[in-house]
């Protein structure tokens, strides 16, 4: 029997089409502990869905009074998880949650304290990637692993993992998507830490069906990616 509990965490925002049905598949796996959803003030009808629908003893939700962005919502999140082990959620279908049941595996050996699910490894379905996004997060992660001498394939990969006790000593300063780039940064930046990469699948979105990142979110991760290797 494995001791480890899993945390999973998602930051929502105008997500009323898919919030329900990514709850549910992540309540299906029998590996989580618990469920924190930090809804970051959505208009469009999520956070009243939220409020109203009743989910089992697993489900903690927090309701943020203003949009603040992703990282503020995680930070939310962190703050109430209690298993020791923490995996990042979007609120969108792109990610299968019966991932984590692999994802987990090598922190269960003690081989790893840091999961990245690599949507760029190859060895799962993968939904071809819009060119520029592919281009820029191609940009990003050489950026990355060029400044934190590292071998990541997907730095910007939602599908990150850890013990506890790690995103426990990263203090998120971040309140949009730059917290992608920021925790990869700090998590790459402490080399007693044994990181590991897996492939998963990936049904991404594009804008019609509700993709968020732009072209623009690009600038302000190289920026993160520059500024933590010197602070921090």
């Amino acid at each position: 029997m494995s001791n480890m509990s899993l945390s999973v965490v998602i930051p929502v925002y105008n997500e009323k089409a898919t919030i329900l049905k990514i709850v549910d598949k992540v309540l299906a796996l029998d590996i989580v502990k618990e469920l924190i959803i930090v809804d970051d003030s959505s208009i469009d009808g999520t956070r009243e869905l939220l409020k109203n629908t009743k989910f089992d003893n697993r489900v903690k939700a927090f309701f943020h009074e203003k949009n603040m962005g992703k990282g503020a919502a995680l930070r939310t999140a962190f703050q109430a998880v209690s298993g020791n082990v923490v995996a990042i959620q979007d609120a969108d279908l792109e990610y299968d949650p019966n991932e984590f049941k692999e994802m987990i595996k090598p922190i269960e050996e003690e081989l790893a304290d840091v999961v990245y699910g690599s949507r760029l490894s190859g060895g799962k379905p993968q939904r071809v990637h819009l060119f520029w996004h592919r281009v820029g997060n191609d940009f990003l992660t050489f950026m990355t692993n060029l400044l934190y001498n590292s071998t990541l394939s997907d730095m910007e990969t939602c599908y990150k993992m850890f013990k506890k006790s790690v995103i426990d000593g990263i203090k998120i300063r971040s309140n949009g998507f730059s917290v992608e780039p920021e925790l990869t940064a700090k998590i790459l930046k402490n080399k007693s830490l044994k990181i590991y990469e897996m492939p998963i699948s990936y049904y991404g979105r594009n804008y019609a069906e509700g993709k968020k990142i732009t072209w623009k979110h690009g600038f302000g991760a190289l920026w993160a990616l520059l500024k933590y290797r010197v602070v921090d």
